[in-house]
């Protein structure tokens, strides 16, 4: 696939660099030369110096015969500009555009349509994060919780810890403690490193498990591997930015929550649209204003400023003042590693949020969903099965008789159910669009147009995965 991101920052350096070695012509658009040259000594692609929006620079970038866009500026107007031009003069079949603010995003039905701004798939990265973060504060103790088939099914990341009934127990024990309950464990991380989960595997304190299961079974799953933690009532962020302010309205109606924000301005902003948040104009850093509001009393501290050390500084405080837990935005992924653990709880990455919404749509096949994990190095998706027996790869064969790359699970599927016809009474009743989550076992056997679930632990491997979805009319496997 012919690809052109514009934007070397963050996000387009570190989407490059997933998506270079994939079998992709990468071209990247910035207007900083110095960057670009850093970018091209690191990584096999084509760099192009100019203002993206620009037609004769998409031109050069090779824009004519590219089969997506990719435009991830700081500049809003910039990445919209350019999905105009590229459609307008190019003719590009696919646009993707970063957008960040408000003022377009509450009308994003409206101005984003081929008739009038023609981008594709927007991706909020303000948004995106809110949304992590928010499934953080629904199940307490976990490192990370995505979900799949809208919502149906979830893939986990928690911290064994010593006091959890299967710690110290193999895999296999799970069944016996929750008979009820089915889940799979997708990968397991021990000191950093992965290693294959078999039923035989004894789970140890500190290890970060991965599992997937219905996402109404989540807590119980959890409580196998940690004591489970309270459900968080009392919460503060530091930031009063876009994520701060989305959080604290999203949870204001069910949570006792206080911001502080350091801006005067934007902190009585807040108190005008906030209805049941207490805003404070302040530093998180202030030791006496932490005090006062009485810091060790709340459950959680989420720093959300657009400044990595503030966060990190008053989250470290907030902890050792007596805060249950500690959640903190990073904007650099080099933070990321060196802070998660002690006083940081859990680091949030915008960057991984980002990146797995265009991951979504720049992989081949039909894949639903995609999430960048650990840090870049591991992928959780979930794919449609096509096809038939004659034609697929996977459809009509037991899990088992697949030959999935190393290093990947496939963890869940998602199975629409016939409808079921009953005659009653000669009324015909039909119950349809039902679906059933399947936790995967070695014998399950894939059907057409399952929703698939999996989890790579090395990302290098999902060309493969992407091949072995495709069904060809020339298979006969």
């Amino acid at each position: 696939m012919k690809i052109i991101i514009l934007g070397a920052g963050q996000v387009g350096a570190t989407l490059a660099e997933n998506l270079v070695g994939e079998q992709n012509e990468i071209t990247v658009i910035d207007a900083n030369a110095e960057t670009l040259s850093n970018i091209q000594d690191r990584l096999d692609l084509q760099v192009v110096v100019g203002t993206g929006s620009h037609p004769d620079v998409l031109k050069r970038a090779g824009a004519e015969d590219a089969d997506m866009l990719i435009a991830v500026t700081n500049s809003d107007e910039t990445n919209m500009i350019a999905c105009q031009v590229a459609y307008s003069l190019f003719k590009t079949p696919s646009k993707i555009a970063r957008i960040r603010s408000e003022q377009y995003l509450n009308y994003q039905d409206q101005l984003f349509r081929h008739s009038d701004v023609p981008v594709d798939h927007l991706i909020a990265p303000e948004q995106l994060v809110t949304k992590s973060i928010r499934r953080l504060i629904d199940y307490p103790g976990a490192l990370q919780v995505v979900e799949f088939a809208e919502g149906k099914v979830s893939l986990v990341a928690v911290k064994a810890y010593y006091g959890g009934l299967l710690v110290g127990h193999a895999l296999s024990a799970l069944r016996d403690h929750m008979p009820n309950v089915e889940t799979r464990v997708a990968a397991i991380y021990r000191k950093g490193r992965p290693i294959r989960p078999l039923g035989t595997t004894v789970i140890e304190a500190d290890d970060e498990v991965f599992f997937i299961a219905a996402t109404k079974h989540i807590r119980a799953v959890m409580s196998e591997l940690q004591k489970l933690e309270s459900s968080y009532k009392r919460i503060m962020i530091a930031g009063g930015g876009l994520i701060g302010a989305g959080l604290a309205k999203q949870l204001e109606k069910n949570h006792n929550v206080k911001l502080i924000e350091r801006s005067a301005e934007q902190a009585s902003y807040l108190s005008s649209i906030l209805n049941n948040t207490l805003v404070f104009n302040g530093d998180a850093s202030d030791q006496e204003l932490l005090s006062e509001e009485h810091i060790e009393q709340s459950d959680v501290f989420i720093a959300v400023t657009n400044d990595d050390e503030a966060n990190i500084m008053s989250a470290m405080l907030a902890k050792r003042m007596g805060v249950q837990k500690t959640m903190v935005l990073i904007q650099r992924s080099a933070y990321v590693d060196l802070v998660q653990g002690g006083e940081i709880d859990i680091a949030i990455s915008p960057q991984q949020a980002t990146i797995s919404a265009l991951l979504t749509h720049v992989r081949r096949g039909d894949i639903v969903n995609v999430y960048s994990l650990r840090r870049g190095a591991a992928e959780a998706i979930e794919v449609i099965a096509h096809g038939d027996e004659k034609t697929s790869k996977v459809v009509g064969k037991q899990i088992k008789q697949i030959k999935l790359p190393p290093g990947t699970t496939i963890g869940a599927i998602v199975r629409k159910l016939e409808p079921l016809v009953a005659h009653s009474n000669k009324m015909l009743e039909s119950i349809s669009n039902k679906e059933e989550v399947i936790i995967a076992h070695s014998d399950t056997v894939i059907q057409p147009n399952d929703h698939v679930i999996m989890f790579l632990v090395d990302k290098k491997y999902v060309n493969d995965v992407e091949k072995l979805f495709q069904p060809s009319a020339f298979f006969f496997g």
